[in-house]
């Protein structure tokens, strides 16, 4: 038996391979049985989040593992406190009542706490700015706070829920996408159309767990479905500034599903767009793309507007978050690119 365990502050990851004289065995037995002091709910877990692979493809806790077979699994680490304290942290509310309320998130904050980021999360501030005014909220209860989350490095609106009753009405709005959100994204490259619609199964990439990819639901039936809408604004030389519009809200949706159709995110550096993808190969060029880099130091997207029936009255509610600096630095210096004067 050959097995190789890397770890971090995120995940383990194991690669383990069967022996020549191995029987037919239940893949979540064999790990159970090769990873002492591991427990069978993590292993469980796994399998249910599609994280026990075998031979390159994901598989169910019930697959027969055969001689030779290479088998890795991504775990979770052991559970963490990760209660959340009130912390005098700014935020910038743009609607507030006693059921909700929506904030304009800054990139670079975390929503939630998780490995790596035990503090200083938007939920910290949401607990200091309610504490007073909305003593009945805690930050610690599934049962209201965020109806939705958007990455570290993502700008933008989101929706917090009061109290329980908000949280179940407008998570029920979110889970049969009657919400209306857009996004503002610089992607690399040109579009022969004007719009279009991409559609693929999301999943976490198997050497990766913080990547996801679009996924064959033949190599990976736990990959969830997403459809991700998208309409040209501006077009730039090697740039374009689209609309994204989400059908369904998975993790790095709009991220992946750029990257997946050939256009990759400005200055998103996991999934590839950290690097001079189009253009010119001269050093003034570079020089120009290393400039827009620095002044939007991140993946260029923005939750620019938010909609969605109010949970107690009915109305329905329309919100819109102008651009940060950062992102309006980027575009305008794209706006003004000449491409003689750099050649």
């Amino acid at each position: 038996m050959d097995y190789i365990e890397q770890t971090d502050e995120l995940y383990e990851r194991w690669s383990l391979q069967a022996d020549l004289g191995q029987a037919p065995l239940r893949v979540d037995k064999f790990v159970f049985e090769h990873m002492g002091g591991t427990s069978r709910t993590r292993i469980q877990k796994a399998a249910d989040e599609g994280q026990i692979w075998v031979n390159g493809k994901a598989v169910p806790a019930g697959y027969k593992v055969k001689a030779q077979d290479v088998v890795q699994v991504m775990l979770d680490h052991e559970p963490v406190d990760y209660t959340i304290e009130p912390e005098d942290i700014p935020i910038e509310v743009v609607y507030e009542d006693e059921y909700l309320l929506v904030v304009n998130k800054p990139a670079g904050m975390v929503v939630h706490p998780g490995c790596g980021n035990y503090n200083g999360t938007l939920l910290n501030a949401v607990a200091y700015h309610l504490k007073d005014s909305t003593p009945s909220f805690d930050a610690n209860s599934p049962d209201m706070g965020l109806v939705h989350r958007i990455d570290k490095d993502t700008s933008g609106l989101l929706l917090i829920a009061k109290t329980s009753e908000a949280k179940t009405n407008l998570s029920f709005q979110f889970f049969h996408h009657t919400t209306r959100r857009t996004y503002n994204a610089l992607v690399w490259g040109n579009f022969s159309e004007n719009d279009g619609t991409i559609e693929g199964a999301l999943g976490r990439e198997t050497r990766d767990r913080t990547v996801y990819r679009v996924w064959d639901l033949e190599d990976n039936p736990h990959a969830k479905e997403a459809i991700t809408h998208y309409r040209v604004l501006e077009r730039y030389p090697y740039c374009t500034l689209v609309e994204c519009i989400l059908e369904t809200g998975r993790t790095h949706q709009i991220r992946v599903h750029m990257k997946h159709i050939g256009h990759p995110l400005f200055c998103d550096e996991k999934y590839g767009g950290k690097e001079v993808l189009r253009g010119l190969p001269t050093q003034k060029y570079h020089a120009f793309v290393q400039n827009c880099f620095a002044l939007c130091p991140r993946q260029v997207l923005h939750a620019c507007t938010l909609g969605f029936r109010h949970p107690v009255t009915g109305e329905e509610m329309d919100f819109t978050a102008p651009w940060p600096a950062d992102f309006s630095n980027v575009i305008e210096k794209w706006r003004h690119y000449e491409p003689n004067t750099l050649g």
